[in-house]
């Protein structure tokens, strides 16, 4: 009897000197690696302590490294009820998170798992997971998600952006059904779609800017806020100034579009809209390379706006192909911002036709150049060849 006290005496010594040197050794590597892990939730059962302890021990330097990749902080919205394992997968897969193994099992050991807070945050991938698992259990006191969208971008364009950063409540494949009108939405209290075609889409409408909107906006307030600001840029001037040019409101937005895309200097503008007007009333071709952009689509490398087009590209039958078809396209490719659909209502007095890239050395970046006849524009492409 006294033989089996003592064997089992001794295998608690055992035991408990097993348990001291993980402990040592997990203290000793964190430590090494310039992170202490202990202490930890009280919650925790011995052994679910020894084995994170030590586990975490042996991964200490990867705690001080980035948790994610690149550098730029993105919007990143915690759904209410969301648990910490669909919130660690969720961070992986905007590339905020590298080792969502690593971030569960640092969370669980401190409590922080229990803890994270819905709510939406600027999360930069370059915290470590340490300053990650604090950061998002403390929910921002700012109720509010900002939005921006560059001019020029197509409404496609708009909901890729919306799928990057996640902003609030605002889902990005609604905000695309919404924009194309695959989803039901009353237009009658926007008097500048009045004379929308039934199958036209909100293209050109949804005004390009920031927009700072409540947590909890939905795809529909997001849309109201930009057709709303549409209505205020497009002012009274404006319209007046596009019916002077003989267009009407959705022709003057929709040249607006292509020149937008075309013009890389704002200074360029007006300038190239003149030369487009001049085509237009002459009942000439405008062989706007942007139009035919916007019929191709997305390109298998899912690039929006291919370039260079292709000779065939040029041949690719749409209504939008102003190589093939007179006048202006159907509707408008992209959403341009107020200055460019001033130039539209208020161009300059040009005798040119026809512009192209200009390739000199010495020109400024984006810049064209402009020629009156087509033999001028024919020796202008020459000189770059």
């Amino acid at each position: 009897m006294r033989l089996l006290l003592r064997l089992a005496l001794l295998g608690l010594v055992a035991v408990a000197c097993g348990t001291a040197v993980l402990l040592l050794s997990a203290n000793w590597l964190s430590s090494r690696a310039g992170v202490r892990i202990e202490g930890g939730s009280p919650n925790l059962s011995l052994p679910q302590r020894i084995y994170l302890q030590t586990w975490l021990g042996s991964r200490a330097e990867q705690l001080q490294q980035p948790a994610g990749l690149g550098d730029t902080a993105v919007s990143f919205t915690i759904a209410p009820g969301e648990s910490a394992g669909v919130i660690a997968a969720n961070l992986a897969q905007m590339g905020l998170l590298n080792d969502p193994e690593l971030f569960l099992n640092y969370a669980h050991y401190y409590g922080l798992d229990s803890q994270l807070e819905a709510g939406t945050y600027l999360v930069d991938p370059r915290q470590t997971i340490p300053e990650l698992a604090v950061a998002l259990t403390q929910a921002p006191v700012n109720r509010e998600v900002t939005v921006s969208f560059i001019p020029g971008w197509r409404l496609e364009q708009m909901a890729d952006s919306l799928a990057v950063i996640r902003p609030g409540s605002i889902d990005p494949d609604e905000f695309l059904a919404l924009a194309q009108r695959h989803t039901p939405y009353d237009l009658s209290r926007y008097n500048f779609l009045a004379d929308l075609p039934p199958e036209a889409t909100l293209e050109g409408y949804l005004y390009p800017d920031t927009y700072v909107l409540p947590v909890e906006a939905t795809a529909v307030d997001l849309i109201d806020a930009m057709l709303t600001r549409f209505g205020e840029q497009v002012t009274l001037d404006i319209r007046q100034g596009m019916a002077a040019q003989g267009l009407s409101l959705r022709e003057g937005v929709t040249l607006a579009s292509i020149v937008q895309r075309e013009a890389v200097l704002a200074e360029e503008r007006p300038l190239i809209a003149g030369v487009f007007l001049n085509r237009l009333r002459q009942n000439s071709l405008l062989q706007a390379d942007p139009t035919v952009q916007y019929a191709l689509g997305r390109q298998p490398d899912g690039v929006w706006w291919k370039s260079p087009l292709s000779l065939d590209d040029l041949q690719f039958d749409s209504p939008y192909n102003t190589y093939l078809y007179a006048g202006l396209p159907p509707g408008p490719i992209a959403n341009p911002p107020r200055d460019t659909l001033r130039a539209v209502a208020f161009p300059a007095q040009t005798d040119y036709f026809f512009f192209m890239a200009d390739c000199d050395d010495t020109a400024v970046p984006g810049s064209h150049k402009f020629s009156v006849t087509f033999e001028e524009h024919l020796a202008n492409v020459v000189q770059c060849q």
